[in-house]
């Protein structure tokens, strides 16, 4: 009741009520400033009362009535604007709004018809926009597909498929030798033999690559534990892990952090001839921290960067610094390879002030 006695419609009539009961206030100061300055004989109290009252009475119904009918073309046109308003907000920038009167209102409805049209074109230009990034979204994921495809063809070609070249090689020659040089073959079986396992360690650390990025529904902690299981069924590696439980990551963190974790294994298998690895997991109030050590050959880290295929090292920082993460890496010649991430959490108000 409240809400409509505030419409454009109750608006209009009060005002007409406001004039009425101002016009009844100057009307009896003048009839009393008569009365007492002239006292005419007809300008009775009686008479001022009658006169006060049928004004007043006629004048209320009168009001009501100009108010009504005043206020009817000024509803329709602000409706006309609600249901614009309205069109707008649902996405339907096409609609119009047309007054023949040249004032406020119709200057108003010009403006949200200016609106309209600049809305339909922003759509218009984000749909655009939409439909180009995703062109450029497939052209991308086409693009990492084929240069992820081309690198691991040229591991398998450097690495995998000239030692089984190199194996097919050394069998034949055993073979020939096998009758007339006994020790000479059983050297070269036992070098087949290392070759062979060779090629293994480098095929499963290729199939490494090849493992989904997503860590399906469990945490990081969970992932890595589970990788490091399988790998030491396959791989005679020394695993010495100290996995804790991380709970206050992203699940884009965690997967790059997987992944991270993938890739620097993979290279352990591949290139450090390593016996041990010490790996841990462990989270502060800060940050989470990931340690990752090895014994094997390492490298020379200069060499690596000046090396424009060491695209794993690469790959691996550029994850981490995606994430807000400081990655990094020691390695010397002959005395392994150290790798450190520290990647910071984030908690939640309530957290922070406790």
């Amino acid at each position: 009741m409240l809400k409509q006695l505030n419409s454009i419609r109750y608006m209009y009539i009060r005002s007409h009520l406001y004039g009425l009961v101002l016009n009844l206030f100057i009307l009896l100061a003048v009839l009393l400033s008569a009365y007492v300055w002239f006292s005419p004989e007809w300008l009775t109290a009686g008479a001022v009362l009658f006169f006060i009252v049928t004004y007043g009475t006629i004048g209320f119904f009168m009001a009501v009535y100009a108010g009504f009918r005043s206020s009817g073309d000024m509803k329709q046109r602000m409706d006309y604007i609600s249901t614009m308003i309205t069109k707008l907000s649902r996405g339907e920038f096409q609609a119009k709004l047309y007054f023949q009167e040249n004032d406020e209102i119709a200057r108003l409805g010009d403006e949200l018809n200016e609106l309209g049209d600049k809305l339909l074109q922003q759509k218009e230009s984000l749909l655009k926009l939409a439909d180009e990034k995703g062109e450029l979204a497939k052209s991308a994921h086409k693009a990492a597909t084929i240069e992820e495809r081309q690198r691991l063809a040229r591991d398998l070609h450097d690495a995998v498929s000239q030692q089984l070249f190199a194996l097919t090689m050394m069998a034949q020659a055993t073979e020939k030798v096998f009758d007339k040089n006994a020790d000479k073959a059983k050297q070269q079986l036992h070098e087949i033999t290392q070759m062979a396992l060779n090629a293994q360690t480098e095929m499963r650390a290729l199939l490494l690559h090849l493992r989904p990025v997503h860590l399906s529904g469990v945490s990081i902690s969970d992932g890595i534990h589970t990788l490091i299981e399988e790998l030491s069924q396959k791989c005679p590696i020394d695993f010495q892990t100290e996995i804790h439980q991380v709970e206050n990551l992203s699940e884009i963190t965690e997967e790059h952090l997987f992944r991270v974790v993938q890739e620097a294994l993979s290279n352990i298998l591949r290139h450090a001839n390593a016996t041990k690895v010490n790996l841990k997991v462990a989270e502060t109030k800060e940050e989470v921290l990931l340690h990752i050590a090895d014994d094997g050959s390492g490298f020379d880290p200069e060499e690596k960067k000046e090396n424009k295929t060491s695209y794993g090292l690469k790959t691996m920082k550029e994850r981490c610094e995606e994430v807000g993460g400081n990655f990094v890496l020691r390695s010397r010649k002959g005395e392994g390879t150290y790798i450190e991430i520290r990647v910071p959490v984030k908690r939640s108000t309530r957290e922070e002030i406790i």
